[in-house]
This record gives structure tokens, C-alpha cells and sequence, in this order.
């Protein structure tokens, strides 16, 4: 059977934007900027953006055209059996996010139907007793069960028919969204303030705070997705003629304007209503009790701005959803010849059974986002690294050169890859894990 391809170029970019564009930019962006020291946090976020994980990313995009394999069978096709650990990781580390995030996911449709049916909480008591019951019991599981379902649905119709369709129209209408509510938030009276002290407040000692280094590694792989195989199973069906460069760049620049444009509507609500300890006491507090309850004295106005946010947040999450369900379902068709809808099922259904401990706990859905989203990723980063930049060098030059890509820039993107980004993740990678230790 031949092997799906994208329609184009464009259905490839806006369907890897959409993998790295999700809730990490809406609700992990205000979070971590708020507690590593806002400009501090995000200079760091930006040179690791555009140092370490550009790189990676086309690395990521090499790896996955040249060799037209699924991200378990990709690194043995390009480089032997002695980088079948790296297949592994990438299924581990992609299917392991979707446990939680499917968690997350639901929480956000039941926060959007809650806001649309019975209106915003009247006060943070409100808002926290919500989320309370929200995130844990019977609630929690039928969310988690409705939201891979409805992931599961997309990817079963295929790559045009499935994936692309939704990108195509769903990343457009996020920035639509997002854009109009950034607008809206410029005018609150809290505005200004919010921007200062979030984003435009500097403080020196953050650049050397573990927390906050940790913070912007795990930001940047975890928003940009690269270092999970999401992209690398995306690249499998892209066209030779792709440009592989300047896709990566606009993956890469979308997915940072939306977690500044996201930032542009948090932090002005945080201010104008005075939150903001809740924003900076729970990685969660940002998206699901500080909103709410701030957007909540505003009466229908308010309801209306929640209503577009939480829209916004869950069509952001489900274009991620499908990017990580792709990876073991195109690695079971790769590896057993299972069709599509088989393998999207099965692969659901064992995704669900291992989230169920991040639906009943908020411990382990921490441990989990810790671990998967941030220690997995960036191991994943270095490994890509690595196996271009260093064992297959001439695989690498030579499909960027098939793009269509001039000599300088093959060279810089090696040398970049080489000598950079490997000693960066590594160092970052250490700090995460001796930063999470104590915790």
C-alpha cells in the first residue's frame, strides 16, 4: 500500500505548528514565565528556541523524510540496530505525554461546557471548588475517555483526511482567536502592569537559578515538540521537495507568537484582577481558577471572553493530541502491518489505561508532565543531536541539499547541530534532573 503524503507543503507546516502548538504555550508560558523571573525566563526560552531546538527540529525533519519509516523503525533504518533505544524512547516519551494530556484535555472541553451552560464562578472560593471537582473522580475519567476518543477519531481518517483537515482550518481560527483576545486584553486596566511584571521584569540571579533553566529547556521542547517523534513521523509524509529549513523556521516562529500572544491575555487578566499568587502558587491555577475567576466579574462580557479562551485552549490541544497519537500508530503499522483504524484504536485504548493515575491524582499527572514532558523530551533532543550532527553528518547535508538549501546554510545547521546544541541540551538535561530530584 502506498504511503499517505501531505497535500502540501502548507498542510505540513500548519500540522506540525498545530503539534507544537497546545496548551503548554496557553497555560505552561504563563506559568513558568511568572515564576522564572519573566524577561530572564524568556531570553532563555528564546536562545534555547533558536540555538538548540531549530537545529534539532530540521534534524528531526532529515530523519524522518530521508528515511519514510515511523519514529520506532527510522533511527535503525538511518544508523542500525544499536539506535533501536532511541525508536523506543520516542514512543515511550510521545505516548506517556498523550496519558496526561488527554487528562488536561478533558479538563479544558469541561471547563468550556461548564462556562457555556452555567456561566463563570463568582469567586476564587468558587473557581477552586470547581476545579476540585473537576480534576478528580468520574468527571476527570469520562473527559480524559471523551477526549482521546475524539483524537482517535481524527487521526483513524488519515493524514489529508484526518490530520491535515483539521490543521488546516484549526491553527488559522487559534490565531483568529487569539489575536482578537490579546486585543481585548490590552484594554483592561491592569494591562500595562501585567506586562511589566511578567514578562518585561528582569532579574539577573534567574539566569543562573536552576528551577528557571530547567523551566525554559522543558518550555521549549515541550511547546515545540521536537525530541518526541511527533514531527519525525509528520516529515515521513512530506514531499521531497520540501524545504526543510524554512518550515522548521515557521513552525518554530508560530508556535512562539502564539506563547506570547498567550501571555498578552493572561497577564493583563492576572493583574486587573489582582491573582496573582494563584497564578504563581499552581502550574494549573493560570488556565483553570485564575481566568475563570477574573473573567468573572466582568458578567456577560466576561462569559463571552471564556467561552473564545477555552474554544481557543481545546482546539489547540486536540491539533497536539493527534501529532502524539500519530507516533505509535504509524510505528504499529510500520512495524506489525496493522491498518490505520486498528492501530488508532489499540494504541487509544492503552493510552487511556495508563493516564487513568494522572486522572485520579494531580501527584502523579505532575510526576508524569516532569518526566515524559520535560526529562524525555530533551534526552530525545539530544540523541537527534547527536545521530545527525555527529554519525550521520553526509544524510544530513545531503537531504537539506535536496530542499533546495544553500551550501552556508547546510553548514551552519551542521555546525550548529555538532557543536552547540549537543553541549546545551546536555548541560540542561543535567540541571533538570538534579533540579527535580529534591521534588
Amino acid at each position: 500500500m502506498a504511503k499517505e503524503q501531505w497535500r502540501s507543503g502548507l498542510g505540513f507546516v500548519l500540522a506540525a505548528a498545530g503539534s507544537a502548538v497546545g496548551l503548554g504555550n496557553l497555560w505552561g508560558f504563563a506559568y513558568r514565565a511568572s515564576q522564572g523571573g519573566g524577561g530572564a525566563f524568556l531570553l532563555l526560552y528564546v536562545v534555547i528556541v533558536l540555538l538548540v531546538c531549530l537545529p534539532v527540529l530540521v534534524a528531526e525533519m532529515v530523519l524522518g523524510r530521508s528515511t519514510g519509516q515511523s519514529p520506532l523503525l527510522a533511527p535503525v533504518a538511518a544508523a542500525g540496530r544499536r539506535w533501536q533505544p532511541m525508536g523506543w524512547l520516542f514512543v515511550l516519551a510521545a505516548s506517556g505525554i498523550l496519558a496526561f494530556y488527554a487528562v488536561l484535555m478533558g479538563w479544558t472541553g469541561a471547563t468550556l461546557v461548564q462556562t457555556l451552560t452555567q456561566g463563570l464562578p463568582a469567586d476564587i472560593v468558587s473557581a477552586e471548588a470547581f476545579f476540585a471537582g473537576l480534576s478528580g473522580g468520574r468527571s476527570a475519567l469520562i473527559g480524559q475517555l471523551l477526549s482521546l476518543v475524539a483524537t482517535a477519531a481524527v487521526v483513524a481518517a488519515g493524514v489529508r483526511g484526518g490530520i491535515e483537515r483539521l490543521s488546516r482550518w484549526g491553527l488559522p481560527l487559534l490565531f483568529v482567536l487569539l489575536i482578537g483576545l490579546a486585543v481585548w486584553a490590552a484594554g483592561l486596566d491592569g494591562a500595562s502592569e501585567g506586562y511589566r511584571t511578567f514578562l518585561l521584569r528582569w532579574d539577573n540571579s534567574q539566569l543562573q537559578d536552576p528551577t528557571t533553566i530547567r523551566n525554559a529547556f522543558t518550555q521549549a521542547f515541550f511547546s515545540i515538540g521536537t525530541g518526541i517523534g511527533c514531527i519525525l513521523a509528520y516529515s515521513a509524509y512530506l514531499s521531497r521537495r520540501a524545504h526543510l529549513p524554512r518550515e522548521a523556521v515557521a513552525v518554530v516562529g508560530m508556535d512562539t507568537a502564539v506563547g506570547l500572544l498567550a501571555g498578552m491575555v493572561t497577564f493583563p487578566v492576572v493583574m486587573s484582577f489582582g491573582l496573582q499568587d494563584v497564578i504563581s502558587g499552581s502550574t494549573l491555577g493560570t488556565i483553570f481558577i485564575a481566568l475563570p475567576t477574573g473573567l468573572g466579574s466582568l458578567g456577560a462580557t466576561g462569559q463571552l471572553v471564556a467561552v473564545l479562551f477555552f474554544a481557543l485552549a481545546l482546539i489547540a490541544a486536540i491539533t497536539s493530541a493527534v501529532s502524539l497519537l500519530e507516533v505509535p500508530v504509524a510505528c504499529l503499522i510500520d512495524r506489525l502491518g496493522w491498518s490505520r483504524s486498528r492501530a488508532v484504536w489499540v494504541s487509544a485504548a492503552l493510552i487511556f489505561v495508563a493516564g487513568l493515575p494522572a486522572a485520579t491524582s494531580m501527584e502523579v499527572l505532575g510526576w508524569m508532565d516532569s518526566v515524559f514532558g520535560g526529562l524525555l523530551l530533551i534526552l530525545g533532543g539530544l540523541l537527534l543531536a547527536l545521530l545527525l550532527g555527529w554519525v550521520l553528518p553526509t544524510r544530513f547535508q545531503e537531504e537539506l541539499s535536496h530542499s533546495g538549501s544553500p551550501i552556508w546554510l547546510q553548514r551552519f545547521l551542521l555546525v550548529m547541530l555538532r557543536w552547540i546544541s549537543p553541549p546545551v541540551i546536555a548541560v540542561g538535561l543535567v540541571i533538570s534532573v538534579i533540579d527535580l530530584i529534591p521534588s
